[in-house]
This record gives C-alpha cells, sequence and structure tokens, in this order.
C-alpha cells in the first residue's frame, strides 16, 4: 500500500509503516484496556482511520472486525449494521513487523521471517463524525495504561488428566484456579469432560472452564477467544458437537461478560432449532445473571417463550426474566405460578429439581 515517494529505506531495506488512505505516518498500535477478545492490538492515524495487527497475517478475518468494531467505539450492533465501501473503506499493509515497528517489504528482517499485517478502517465521514471522539479518547487512554500484573506468574503447578477428572468431579476448584494459566493442558483436560455422559460432571466441567478461562483471559484472551470459537463451530456440526459446548460458552461468556460478551448473540439463532434451542437458552440464561444488560434491551424478543411447550424452555424464560428484573414481565410470569413440571437446575455444582412455577415465583421476587 506504500507508493515510492512514500518510502523511507534504510540499510536493512525497511520502511516507515504509513496509513494507506492518508499517507501519513503511523503510531505503533497498542492493547486495549478493554481487551477485545482478540486482544489484537488497535491504533489511530490523524486522518481518522483505525487499524488493527494481526501479527501472524492469518486471521484478517478477526483484525477486519477488530478494527470495525473499534471504529464503531465499541458499539457491536452498529459496526454489523454498516457496509463495505458504502459505509466505510479498508485496506491491508503487508509485512509488518510489531517489534520494530517497521514494514519489512522482502518479508524478512534479522532472519525472522515477517508475516504481520495491519488492517485498515476508514468510515465514512457522517458516520466518522459520531464516532471519532470518543475512540480518540479510547486509543488515549490505552496509550497511557500500565499492563497489569500476571495474577498467577509464579505458579507451576501442573495436573494429570486424572487428576483434573478428580478435581472436577468433586467441584474442587481451588487446585484447578491455582494451576490456571501455568498448566497448558489444563483447559484441553477439562474440556474433554464435556463430552461426559454423566450430566452433573459435565456441567461441573463447563462452569469450572469458565473460570478458568476468566483468569487465563487477564493475561492471554485470544487463547480463550480461539476456544469460544472452536465451541461455536462445534455447536453448528449436528453429528459431532459436544453435549456440554453450550454449557462451556454460556459459563465463559458469564465468567468474563465485558470481553466475551459480544460472543452473546450467535447463541440467538439456537432458540428455533429444535434440537439445540435448550441448550442454547440455558446459556443465555446464564449470562444474564451475569451482566444482564448485554440482554435488558432483547427483553420482548423472549417473550414467546412463556408458552413453549417445553417445561425447561419455560423455566429458563422465567430465569432469564429475573435475572433481568424485567418488571414488565411480571404478569406473564404469574401465568407460570402453577405450572408444576419439573426442571433441573445447575447451581453452583448441584442439580436442584424445582418445578416451573416455583421458578416463576423466584424470579417475581427478583423483580
Amino acid at each position: 500500500m506504500t507508493t515510492p515517494e512514500n518510502k523511507v529505506l534504510m540499510p536493512d531495506m525497511t520502511e516507515t509503516p504509513i496509513c494507506p488512505f492518508c499517507n501519513a505516518p503511523i503510531d505503533r498500535p497498542t492493547n486495549l484496556t478493554t481487551r477485545m477478545p482478540d486482544e489484537m492490538p488497535v491504533g489511530l492515524c490523524s486522518c481518522g482511520a483505525v487499524y488493527a495487527f494481526d501479527e501472524t497475517g492469518h486471521n484478517l478475518g478477526a483484525a477486519m472486525s477488530e478494527a470495525l468494531v473499534v471504529s464503531c467505539n465499541m458499539d457491536w450492533d452498529l459496526a454489523w449494521d454498516l457496509v463495505p465501501e458504502e459505509d466505510y473503506e479498508e485496506a491491508i499493509v503487508e509485512h509488518y513487523d510489531g517489534i520494530t515497528h517497521r514494514i519489512c517489504p522482502r518479508g524478512l528482517f534479522d532472519d525472522r521471517r515477517i508475516r504481520g499485517a495491519l488492517y485498515f478502517i476508514k468510515l465514512h465521514e457522517d458516520i466518522e463524525e459520531a464516532t471519532l471522539p470518543d475512540v480518540k479518547k479510547r486509543l488515549e487512554k490505552a496509550k497511557k495504561s500500565v499492563p497489569a500484573k500476571r495474577p498467577y506468574a509464579s505458579r507451576k503447578k501442573i495436573l494429570s488428566k486424572r487428576e483434573v477428572e478428580t478435581l472436577v468431579s468433586e467441584y474442587n476448584t481451588g487446585p484447578i484456579l491455582d494451576a490456571a494459566g501455568k498448566d497448558r493442558s489444563l483447559i484441553r483436560n477439562i474440556q474433554r469432560l464435556l463430552y461426559s455422559g454423566d450430566v452433573l460432571l459435565r456441567k461441573r466441567a463447563a462452569d469450572i472452564l469458565g473460570q478458568v478461562c476468566a483468569v487465563v483471559a487477564e493475561d492471554n484472551p485470544s487463547m480463550i477467544s480461539r476456544l469460544l470459537q472452536g465451541l461455536l463451530y462445534s455447536i453448528t456440526d449436528t453429528a459431532a458437537f459436544p453435549w456440554g459446548a453450550f454449557e462451556a460458552i454460556g459459563e465463559i461468556i458469564a465468567k468474563k461478560p465485558d470481553v466475551f460478551g459480544p460472543y452473546l448473540p450467535k447463541l440467538y439463532p439456537f432458540l428455533s432449532d429444535e434440537t439445540r434451542r435448550v441448550q442454547a437458552m440455558e446459556a443465555i440464561a446464564r449470562v444474564a445473571m451475569s451482566k444482564p444488560e448485554l440482554l435488558r434491551r432483547h427483553t420482548f424478543y423472549f417473550m414467546p417463550l412463556f408458552d413453549d411447550p417445553d417445561p425447561e424452555m419455560r423455566a429458563y424464560t422465567a430465569w432469564l426474566m429475573g435475572s433481568l428484573h424485567a418488571t414488565e414481565m411480571k404478569k406473564d410470569l404469574e401465568k407460570l405460578l402453577d405450572d408444576d413440571h419439573e426442571v433441573r437446575i445447575y447451581k453452583d455444582g448441584n442439580m436442584e429439581l424445582k418445578t416451573v412455577g416455583v421458578i416463576a415465583s423466584e424470579a417475581i421476587e427478583a423483580l
């Protein structure tokens, strides 16, 4: 994207990174204090273009999404409503070296292969006028921030596969959380328990996986983002998805909603899938307990589910409304008070048997 007159050549044949829209030199990308799910460093050009740094050059889709969302001041709804070329322009600058903050046209520098890329998004003027002031503030804050100390840097405990299974089955979270971040096999060993035919073990595994991911995400959110993406992909496979995938997705988002909340809408389409709707609704309800703001404005979307023929759907809908403090749904909740169908609800490591009516009564109390 550079032109000959803009090149600043050095003996090692590198160039100064410049904006493809205005040709001005750009600053080194930085991590946002809000810690985006993929945590790609981002930057802002003086012309208003936002750029995200993909150090591998293979995740340009994620880089594009990150640059677009940051351009929209973290408003995901606005970002996905925009149309390329009609609402914004995009460009890619390849062979960017994040270590030296240089462009390496040959793709090599100091015996290192340079695969990084900068993905630029430039909103059209009418949209940019509304978002740019706050985007500038956000990026300035990020530059001044000091990286948080890693909470688990000194932990060295490695747990065997059998130890992990025993601890999860006993809902003994202490040793597992102590190992979080240092034991690279920990998440994988918990994740395999999502396939268990034992419902309680499966739900405990999802619960604990969410807790572990919250710890790891403090230092490595991109790792957890990739895990979430893998779980979301798995539930689209009707033949092979693990039974505990929905529970795990819900728990991961619920334990770190400020970071992973944007993944929640990906569960909505499953509410119309007869084979997955209950699991999706349970995951959504769990997130609502942790961060009701993510769902509060969508309350009426769930209203038809009060009359669903499946008692679990009615139960989770009532539970959801209680978490959302949806006072406008009180009359609908009252209609469920005499519903004596029993459902099993997972809470704090145990399964509780309750009627739909009892859950509706608890929801009304929460209002």
